[in-house]
């Protein structure tokens, strides 16, 4: 089949090259001048198939509450008269019990690891080289508190068939020694040896410039403006240079609609509603004037819900999600507040190690689900039309998975793991 992908994020390239591993023409629109550019482009960059948690648990309305106020908080939900913003927070609600988060852990634990293996085959075949670190995930904790509920929480993934260990503080500085100046403040941490870390921009803007050699058709600059219905399917797409503005129709036999947060957009005039809101998320990428101090284990810091992954001789720190509409601003209060925390915090746990004059900030908007579980499968509204959004903050952890199994339903054949595929 002709099948146009509307994204060019981790996800719209991931299902482009399994695609054409089917045998069809595809062609890849996106108002980007390249691949992985928007949410893709700064982000933790870890594969955490084993840190996969859903937002939603028990106790999560008591930690949004109590950070309410607070520009530095790991979640920060600032009330806006959006409708989609209320609808969302009640059905997050809906998820905060100790049933649903279960049902929620073992949906993800199966997506992460059917997506770890395609990830590992695919660079296999590939070569792609991505500043690829095989070194595990550390996840420390800076009170006894936090530790307790770390252990606990090890134990649940422990059920669902995770291999996460729970540390000793003497354990988690000798797993990453780098540590050791901070490690009087460690109570503890968990571990999960097969999750690893890199780049997920120099990752998929790679294996896009593998698609276009295997003949994949990339529209660039061109903005999306709206799906063109035909009896119970899609005819055609209506894309606008974003420069000159000139207008194209592509027509297909199918669509795929991977385009992060801005996805339910484009397929609600379609009676099609995806819960699916932007969560803002920061991070800052420094250069290393120590590498040799720096950690290479990829860490979680858990008193700030931040990640710390080494990406060669630069350091990635990335964290905190802020429900508040598609803002992107890097220069408001809150945004300031939150940018500098990062750095403030890197320089509390390994004083000296980066550059903190050129920060380079960075923002992007995770397509975010109450569930945590992304859309993927057959549209309702119509037959030839494809979702593959609301990937949250594990994107890059379920890329590759996301895109196999899309291009295998597509394909007529069920992927082989246990997921409620979206109208399967």
């Amino acid at each position: 089949m002709k099948i146009v992908v509307l994204g060019a994020g981790i996800i719209g390239i991931a299902t482009a090259w399994y695609l054409l591993d089917e045998g069809h023409e595809v062609i890849v629109v996106d108002r980007q001048p390249d691949a992985a550019l928007e949410t893709s482009f700064a982000n933790g960059a870890q594969i955490s198939v084993s840190f996969c948690e859903p937002w939603a648990n028990a106790g999560a309305p008591f930690k949004v509450a109590k950070w309410l106020l607070r520009d530095d908080s790991p979640l920060l939900f600032r009330p806006r008269l959006d409708p989609n913003q209320w609808r969302w927070g009640l059905s997050f609600l809906t998820q905060c019990t100790t049933a649903a988060f279960e049902r929620n852990v073992e949906a993800l634990v199966q997506l992460g690891r059917y997506s770890h293996e395609s990830l590992k085959e695919l660079v296999a075949r590939t070569g792609i080289e991505y500043c690829r670190l095989e070194r595990g995930i550390l996840h420390f904790f800076s009170s006894q508190a936090d530790y307790d509920n770390g252990a606990a929480g090890a134990e649940i993934m422990r059920r669902h068939g995770v291999d996460r260990r729970v540390l000793s503080r003497e354990e988690v500085l000798k797993i990453e020694p780098a540590l050791a100046g901070f490690g009087a403040q460690v109570a503890g941490g968990t571990f999960t040896p097969s999750d690893e870390s890199g780049d997920a921009k120099v990752f998929t803007q790679q294996l896009a410039r593998r698609c276009a050699e295997r003949g994949a058709q990339f529209l660039y600059e061109h903005d999306i403006l709206a799906l063109q219905r035909a009896g119970d399917g899609i005819a055609a797409a209506h894309i606008a240079h974003t420069r000159t503005g000139e207008r194209r129709t592509l027509a297909a036999d199918a669509f795929v609609a991977a385009m992060g947060s801005y996805t339910p957009a484009l397929v609600k005039p379609l009676g099609e509603h995806l819960a699916i809101y932007p969560a803002k998320g920061y991070s800052a990428t420094l250069r290393l004037k120590k590498p040799e101090a720096a950690s290479v284990v990829s860490l979680l810091d858990d008193s700030r819900k931040i990640a710390i992954s080494r990406l060669g001789d630069h350091i990635r720190i990335a964290g905190t999600a802020e429900l508040s509409g598609f803002d992107l601003n890097l220069d408001s209060p809150t945004a300031r507040v939150r940018c500098a925390a990062l750095v403030r915090r890197y320089e509390e746990l390994f004083p000296g190690v980066a550059d903190t004059r050129e920060p380079n900030y960075w923002a992007g908007l995770r397509p975010s689900t109450p569930t945590n579980i992304p859309y993927i499968g057959r549209s309702s509204q119509a037959r030839n039309l494809w979702i593959n959004a609301g990937h949250g903050t594990l994107g890059w952890t379920h890329g590759a998975g996301s895109g196999r199994a899309l291009a295998e339903l597509i394909a007529g054949r069920r992927p082989g793991m246990r997921f409620g595929f979206y109208n399967a």
